[in-house]
């Protein structure tokens, strides 16, 4: 691992941090049983939520983090990532991604550019959460109409909400890994003073070089219309080294009464686009043009690397029993000022710059001694600007304004869920006509709890979503995705309604749950290859018609045996989904079905498992997509907690993929050029206090 100077600096705080009052953190982490989803405005436990919801803390998390956010969430039901080098994986869920998954920090929208296209980066740092909350099926009463397809919630802990439990308390975290010679290192300070008053201070690096690919990849991928092997194996996959950095200052009051609190922060990342050039793959170009290094629009095919910043302002307070009929009173405001530059070898490509703006006031009530409600508003705004010779999108202006109103009733055998939305979206384009539309949302859920051990539930959401500035009004090539993007003005809003029937068991040492949903979509937006080409790349239509997803998703947990040699616990999962065109033919891009397992081991203070997915084989694809074959990644972990004084330290080995298998991302448009990467170790040492 490379010195740095975060790991240097992280290294020094702790030396100079003074003892703290005894606890031992690894207890404190594994306090779980009331994990509360920050999401909603009523503020549940993870249990009482009637709509499929995992929210991860805790060590489950720390074993999770990756790189990238759909990554770290990635082996949770129904929810799969992107894929786009390793410095880009964003969230799908149950099927669907970009502009219809929203994605959140501490209950605002990211306002990055990551829906702008799949290259683009989520601007969020998995390795700072503290708990991670993945709302499957429609999240649009509470967050918009990007949330049509679902939400992930990042709360990271940089306003405080309450006083800690400890005058100063926090974490630090150093990590290496052999499959792109990369190392992490973060750090997290709370302090707490006795007039209430809160401060954070967290800071984050990673580097990491183009990282291993498998052996295979040469004779899996391989492009048949070349004759000539490559020489040699593939090792490494070209342009796919990352550098990101970032941190954050944070300073809260916290009264009787509620709190107020603010926070800066600020995200950096340098990261690779592979697969536009690929050693033997492209031997015969290479020679065809040897002198032509660019192509008619200039751009160097072989280097394209994006060059990203974004500077966040976030503003959260609440007010308790400001009034007789109001039980509490939330304010969130948040404003991102985003940019990032496509780097074409050493000449500036594009640049795209985003200024971003939302705010939401929530008022939660009770309703008689049963009901309890939450109303309020959202309003967002987003000025987005793309400048070069591949701009492919105009200047753009969206303004959001939504209301909603949700309420809950919580009895012995019964809880009911139901609520409404309404958004009124303007998107108007530099020298162009605007567009406007109104949409109008409803939910309806309820759980039946037959006994202590089964439960079923039941529910209905009509979501609908208007289209973005991208999908209106692109016209122009794209370089990062190689394409030619064509967005169609006269598209309209999109409706979903989807219907969902879910189920929970717990008897004795299982847990298992299932889900079955069917989301019929009126005028679904997609992205369709047009099987033409403009400019020497492929030409991609956005397009309107009638879809269907249905799908299911089930996982169980089994407490295998309780000994003197620690606790054993398997864990299995699944799920599926079929996306189609009503009147037939699939939708492209959608992820494959998958099974997996886990055999995790706890004793003392050692945890350990190893487990296995299969992902499918992904034949149903749409007109112009080809198929991806299966494959299959073996994981494992071991971590070691021990207490020095009244910190307490973790020893981690990670390990994936590591039967080195070739693994296509069906869901990247890089997927026949660029695979994940191969055996993965990676080691570190993390202490909290």
């Amino acid at each position: 691992m490379k010195p740095n100077a975060l790991s240097l600096a992280t290294l020094l705080a702790l030396g100079l941090l003074p003892p703290a009052q005894a606890e031992d953190p690894h207890e404190r982490a594994k306090e779980l049983d009331a994990l509360i989803v920050t999401a909603s405005p009523l503020r549940p436990s993870s249990e009482q939520v009637i709509k499929p919801i995992t929210v991860l803390s805790g060590a489950e998390l720390d074993q999770r983090k990756a790189a990238t956010l759909g990554e770290t969430v990635a082996r949770e039901t129904g929810v799969q990532s992107s894929f786009f080098g390793a410095g880009v994986g964003r969230p799908i869920i149950r099927g669907q991604d970009g502009a219809r998954v929203q994605v959140l920090q501490g209950g605002v929208a990211s306002l990055d550019a990551s829906t702008v296209s799949v290259d683009h980066a989520v601007t969020i740092e998995p390795f700072l959460a503290d708990q991670i909350e993945i709302l499957r099926g429609p999240a649009t009463l509470l967050y918009g109409p990007g949330a049509v397809g679902g939400a992930i919630n990042v709360e990271d802990g940089r306003i405080a909400e309450s006083l800690p439990e400890r005058s100063l308390s926090g974490r630090a975290e150093l990590r290496a890994s052999n499959v792109d010679d990369g190392h992490t290192g973060l750090f997290r300070l709370d302090a707490a003073s006795r007039s209430g008053l809160v401060f954070h201070l967290d800071g984050f690096r990673r580097e990491a070089e183009d990282y291993r690919i498998p052996d295979a990849f040469e004779a899996a991928f391989h492009d048949e219309e070349h004759e000539e092997e490559p020489e040699g194996p593939l090792d490494r996959l070209e342009n796919s080294a990352q550098e990101t950095l970032g941190g954050a200052l944070g300073l809260s009051w916290v009264g009787e009464r509620g709190f107020l609190g603010a926070a800066i922060s600020t995200y950096r990342s340098d990261y690779g686009i592979p697969g536009h050039a690929h050693g033997g793959h492209e031997e015969e170009e290479e020679e065809a043009h040897e002198d032509e290094h660019e192509d008619e629009h200039g751009h160097d095919e072989e280097t394209v690397r994006i060059d990203l910043r974004q500077d966040r302002l976030d503003v959260r307070g609440a007010l308790l029993s400001p009034t007789a009929w109001a039980e509490r009173v939330n304010l969130r405001l948040s404003h991102s000022d985003y940019g990032h530059t496509e780097l074409e070898g050493d000449e500036i490509g594009t640049r795209f710059d985003n200024q971003g703006l939302e705010g939401r006031i929530e008022v939660v009530q009770p309703l008689g001694s049963d009901w309890r409600s939450a109303w309020g508003t959202q309003f967002s705004s987003r000025d987005f600007e793309a400048i070069g010779d591949e701009a492919f999108v105009p200047p753009s202006r969206t303004r959001d304004l939504g209301l909603f109103w949700l309420a809950e009733r919580d009895s012995e055998a019964w809880k009911w869920e139901l609520g409404a939305r309404t958004d009124r979206t303007r998107v108007e384009v530099e020298g162009g006509a605007g567009r406007s539309f109104t949409g109008f949302s409803t939910s309806f859920g309820t759980q039946w709890r037959l006994s202590e051990a089964l439960h079923l539930s039941l529910g209905y959401d009509r979501a609908q979503r208007a289209p973005s500035a991208e999908e209106l009004f692109s016209d122009g090539p794209h370089l990062a995705t190689q394409g030619y993007e064509v967005g169609d003005a006269g598209l309209g809003r999109e409706t979903a309604n989807q219907l969902e029937l879910g189920l929970h068991l717990h008897v004795g040492p299982l847990d298992a749950k299932a889900a079955v949903f069917h989301n019929r979509f009126d005028d679904f937006i997609y992205l369709a290859e047009t099987g033409l080409e403009e400019d020497d790349l492929p030409l991609r239509q956005w397009s309107q018609a009638d879809a269907r997803f249905n799908g299911f998703e089930a996982e169980a947990r089994l407490r295998l045996a309780e000994s003197e040699v620690g606790d054993w616990d398997v864990r299995v999962f699944g799920d599926s989904v079929r996306a189609q065109l009503a009147d037939g033919g699939n939708l492209p891009r959608i992820a494959p079905d998958r099974f997996g397992s886990e055999l995790l081991w706890r004793f003392e203070g050692w945890r350990a498992s190893v487990g296995a997915v299969r992902y499918g084989s992904q034949g149903r694809v749409a007109e112009f997509e080809t198929p991806t074959k299966g494959h299959t990644l073996v994981d494992a972990h071991l971590s070691y907690h021990f207490d020095v004084g009244d910190a307490g330290w973790e020893l981690f080995l990670d390990g994936r993929n590591l039967g080195d298998r070739v693994a296509q991302v069906h869901t990247s448009y890089l997927k026949d050029r660029a695979p994940l990467p191969g055996r993965s170790l990676s080691m570190g040492v993390r202490v909290l206090f």
